[in-house]
């Protein structure tokens, strides 16, 4: 559950030195609170039902149950945490399991101290966070084939819909896109929820997938 003290997260890593410096490193930011670890993917499972956290960061190689199955548990459990992959593997190797396990994002190790921190709040607030690379990579899995009418899959929406599909995907908090659309963000979300009805979603790492799929988000494109 949200702590008071700011975005509450679960470190889940088997290297106790490695947590120790997250640890060190989150807690010294205003906004965020470590409130639990965990050596494997068992333990990381039980604490997200005791603890409930905002965000739960997952390393993949864990002894036992391994992340990417620990996420799926976590993801079927239903429980209000956005999951954090952070991990040695390379995007190529992981990225596709990682979403369709239901995680919101993907870190590696060896950009953690530039890009976890900033990780952590977009995912937090409900947005996905990958790596441009990583959306080149979604790019040419789910690019239409030649030939298909790309604007087929967009047919049950409306143009309101596409415009918060589309920020949403670029990675935009609910209150941007109210910013930006002129509607409160508590109306963005009814969007969202609408969108991923309509097409079937289930995750919001899907509306990436769609996204970019349908052309309606371009790799490498800044928001």
């Amino acid at each position: 559950m949200t702590s008071s003290n700011g975005i509450s997260v679960l470190l889940v890593d088997d290297h106790p030195v490695f947590r120790a410096g997250l640890r060190a490193m989150l807690e010294a930011e205003d906004d965020m609170v470590v409130v639990g670890e965990a050596p494997d993917g068992e333990t990381a499972i039980r604490q997200v039902r005791a603890l409930e956290p905002d965000v739960t960061i997952m390393d993949l190689s864990l002894p036992g149950v391994g992340g990417l199955e620990a996420t799926r548990r976590i993801v079927e459990i239903g429980v209000n945490t956005k999951i954090l992959v952070l991990t040695m593997h390379t995007e190529e190797e992981y990225l596709f399991p990682v979403l369709d396990a239901g995680a919101s994002g993907y870190v590696t190790k060896t950009a953690a101290d530039r890009e976890l921190i900033t990780a952590i709040r977009t995912v937090a607030a409900g947005d996905v966070f990958l790596y441009p690379h990583a959306a080149s990579l979604l790019l040419g899995r789910y690019k239409t084939p030649p030939g298909k009418d790309s604007s087929d899959p967009l047919y049950p929406l409306t143009q309101r819909e596409r415009d918060v599909l589309t920020l949403t995907a670029s990675g935009y908090s609910s209150t941007d896109i109210g910013r930006k659309l002129f509607i409160s963000p508590k109306t963005v979300d009814t969007y969202r929820a609408r969108v991923m009805h309509k097409l079937n979603l289930s995750h919001r790492s899907e509306l990436v997938h769609f996204a970019l799929r349908t052309g309606l988000l371009k790799p490498n494109s800044p928001p």
